[in-house]
C-alpha cells in the first residue's frame, strides 16, 4: 500500500478556545504540491492556512469544513500521484473523507453526498438539497452553497416561539468569539472599577509633536506605568499559585470590517518608547484588518486594551476578561466636559472614561484601584 503523508495541526500553531476547519481549498483526489495551501483553519483570534506536508495527491480528508480540531490531531492525508482515493477505515480509527455519502434532508426523499456542515446549516434553515445548485466538485453542495442561498432570501426554519426573522448563518470565528466570552465569564467573578482622565497633557504633547502617535500608543505606555506599578494586574491564575509576568506583553482590540474581533499583542511593552509603541501599534492594526498577522501575533497577551470608545462608547462594562489574563482595560470616548478645576472654577476640559475588569479570584478593588490611579497620573502627568 502507498505511503501516506498526515496533514496535521501543529503544536502552537493556533491560539483561541476552539480551532474550527474553515475552508478546503482542495478535494479529494486533487493533486497538491508540498508547501501549498490546503485548507484554512479558524480561531476566536486569527484564521491561519495549513500547507501540504509533501508532493502529491490529497487523498483523504478526516475533519470537514465546520468541525473542530485538537492541535497535533489529523485533518487529512496526502498520498503519491496514483494513491487514488483513501484507504478503508481500520477497526480502531473511523476514517472520513471529503465525500461523504449520506441521505439527505428528508423533505427531499433523494440521496446526495454532503458534508457535516452543509447538513448542519441545512437542517438549522429548514432547506432542502434538491432547491441548491451544488458548485463544489462533481456538483455537490458547499458551505458557501448553502449560506448564498440563505443570503439570497431563502426561507429559514424560525426558532420556536420566535418571530420568523431572517437567519444569518454564524461564522466561525464568532462562533469561537462566542464561545471564548462565554468561557470566561463562567471561570472569573468579574468587578469593574471607573475612573475618568483628563487628557489635556497627552493632547498638548500630540499636537507639539505633529500627532504622530495615536491616544492609542500613550494608552498602551500608561499601561506599562500601571503594570509595573501594581505587577499582580499582570498575572495569570492557576489553582496552585499566581504565576506573575515580568515582560507587558499588551494586546489592543481591533475590529474588523468582516465582523468579529482580533487581538494583535505588543511584546515586551516596556522595552518601546513612546514613537516605538506607536510605529508598532500601526503596523499590527493594519495587518489585523487586512488579515495577514501570523499565529504568533496574537499570542503570549498578558493584559488587553479594548479601546472602545472609539466607536462611542462613553462606558462599556463589564469588557469580558481575555483569558487566561487576570484584568482588561477599557477606554471610553473622548469627550469635552465641564469639570470642577482648581480654586473650584469649572472649566471644560478633554476627558475619558477608563474602566478596570479584574478577575476577583486574582485581584481586590484596592488593586484595581491602585492601577487606575497609576494609569490616570500617568497619563495627566504626561511631560511637554
Amino acid at each position: 500500500m502507498a505511503s501516506l503523508t498526515d496533514i496535521l495541526l501543529p503544536a502552537d500553531q493556533t491560539e483561541g478556545t476552539t480551532n474550527t476547519v474553515g475552508k478546503w481549498f482542495k478535494s479529494v483526489g486533487d493533486p497538491v504540491a508540498a508547501n501549498e495551501p490546503l485548507l484554512e483553519i479558524t480561531t476566536d483570534k486569527v484564521t491561519v492556512e495549513i500547507s501540504a506536508p509533501a508532493d502529491g495527491v490529497l487523498v483523504e480528508i478526516l475533519k470537514a469544513e465546520g468541525d473542530t480540531v485538537e492541535q497535533g490531531e489529523v485533518i487529512g492525508r496526502v498520498g503519491p500521484v496514483g494513491a487514488g482515493t483513501a484507504p478503508a477505515p481500520s477497526a480502531t480509527t473511523p476514517a472520513r473523507t471529503a465525500e461523504f455519502v449520506r441521505p439527505a434532508v428528508e423533505s427531499t426523499g433523494a440521496e446526495t453526498e454532503l458534508s457535516p456542515a452543509v447538513r448542519r446549516l441545512l437542517k438549522e434553515h429548514g432547506l432542502d438539497a434538491a432547491s441548491i445548485a451544488g458548485t463544489g466538485r462533481g456538483g455537490r453542495i458547499t458551505v458557501e452553497d448553502v449560506e448564498r442561498r440563505i443570503k439570497d432570501g431563502a426561507p429559514t426554519a424560525a426558532p420556536a416561539g420566535g418571530s420568523g426573522g431572517r437567519m444569518v448563518p454564524h461564522s466561525a470565528m464568532r462562533k469561537s468569539v462566542a464561545a471564548h466570552m462565554a468561557q470566561s465569564m463562567a471561570i472569573a467573578p468579574h468587578v469593574t472599577s471607573v475612573f475618568e482622565a483628563d487628557l489635556s497633557a497627552v493632547i498638548a504633547h500630540r499636537e507639539k509633536n505633529g500627532k504622530t502617535a495615536t491616544f492609542t500608543a500613550y494608552f498602551v505606555q500608561a499601561s506599562v506605568a500601571a503594570l509595573q506599578a501594581v505587577p499582580e494586574v499582570n498575572s495569570r491564575w492557576h489553582d496552585q499559585a499566581l504565576e506573575l509576568f515580568e515582560d507587558c506583553n499588551i494586546g489592543v482590540g481591533v475590529a474588523l470590517d468582516s465582523g468579529g474581533l482580533i487581538v494583535p499583542v505588543v511584546p515586551r511593552a516596556q522595552q518601546l518608547d513612546l514613537a516605538q509603541t506607536a510605529e508598532r501599534l500601526g503596523d499590527l492594526t493594519s495587518r489585523a484588518r487586512a488579515g495577514t498577522l501570523s499565529p504568533k501575533e496574537v499570542q503570549g497577551g498578558t493584559f488587553t486594551i479594548s479601546n472602545h470608545g472609539v466607536s462611542g462608547s462613553l462606558v462599556a462594562t463589564p469588557i469580558i476578561i481575555n483569558q487566561p489574563q487576570s484584568a482588561i482595560l477599557g477606554v471610553g470616548k473622548l469627550q469635552r466636559r465641564a469639570v470642577v478645576g482648581a480654586n473650584d472654577q469649572i472649566e471644560v476640559r478633554p476627558m475619558i472614561y477608563v474602566t478596570l475588569t479584574i478577575d476577583h479570584r486574582v485581584l481586590d478593588g484596592f488593586q484595581a484601584n491602585a492601577f487606575l490611579t497609576k494609569w490616570v497620573e500617568t497619563i495627566e502627568r504626561w511631560p511637554a
